[in-house]
């Protein structure tokens, strides 16, 4: 098992984190990216992002790996990118505020988000007011690619912010890619946002042995062939549940 040596920066909740956390894992349980017991599991609910690099980082620990001068750097790149950047886009930001006010908002937001505590006052309906009044301008395909482009650029120019630990940037991505889809959905614009590989489905180790006959028939057909495949079983030769189900229960 390898584990990392950096130092774990204190952590706590912040006005938004709850219901983010609860609101990704729900979809993430939809989407078989998490066991249907992840609001139960310590290792994922935790603010403090697990040394063992095999473990994801969910985004809400980020912080506990990060502290704040990463999260604000890399916020500050963007936002230079930004005012930079073709007046078409770059103007919608320049109404709102200098580049100091979008740094200092969009990184309270992150950290708040990230398990820093609580920075960004108002939580989501400050960011839904901000999307459906500020940037509304930018809440389509167009705007939407374009801020992608310039976020994974941003990305791609921070790895020193991101330590030497490759699942911090799946983490970010994870992070981006979640609000992407969520405001995809909000302001029906076709999501073509990809920042990158995000973290990989988390799955429940069964252990067939411990289980019932009607625990074993509950189980999905995706979790019954996992299972058998971890006692080694060559899960090819059943084709369907009930063949599963059947070599399950034959122990």
């Amino acid at each position: 098992m390898k584990r990392t040596n950096g130092s774990n920066y204190p952590t706590r909740h912040g006005y938004m984190s709850e219901k983010i956390q609860r609101d990704y894992i729900t979809a993430a349980i939809a989407k078989n990216l998490l066991p249907a017991d992840a609001h139960r599991m310590s290792h994922i609910i935790s603010l403090t992002a697990s040394r063992d690099v095999s473990t994801p980082i969910q985004f809400w620990q980020l912080y506990s790996v990060l502290g704040q001068d990463p999260i604000v750097t890399i916020v500050q790149n963007f936002y230079e990118r930004v005012f930079a950047d073709e007046d078409w886009f770059r103007s919608v930001f320049a109404r709102v505020g200098g580049i100091g006010h979008h740094i200092n908002t969009q990184a309270s937001m992150w950290i708040d988000v990230m398990g820093g505590g609580p920075y960004y006052h108002g939580a989501e309906f400050r960011l839904s007011f901000h999307h459906t009044h500020n940037a509304m301008q930018l809440m389509n395909d167009k705007g939407a690619k374009r801020w992608s482009q310039l976020m994974r650029d941003t990305l791609d120019a921070s790895s020193a912010q991101m330590t030497d630990d490759p699942r911090i940037r799946i983490s970010i991505n994870t992070f981006l890619t979640h609000f992407m889809t969520k405001y995809a959905e909000e302001f029906s614009f076709e999501n073509r946002s990809v920042f990158g590989e995000t973290n990989p489905a988390i799955k429940t180790r069964v252990n067939l042995m411990k289980l019932t006959t009607s625990a074993i028939e509950a189980l999905s057909e995706s979790d019954l062939s996992d299972a058998l495949a971890d006692r080694g079983v060559d899960v090819s030769k059943y084709p369907d549940k009930d063949a599963l189900v059947r070599k399950a229960l034959m122990g």
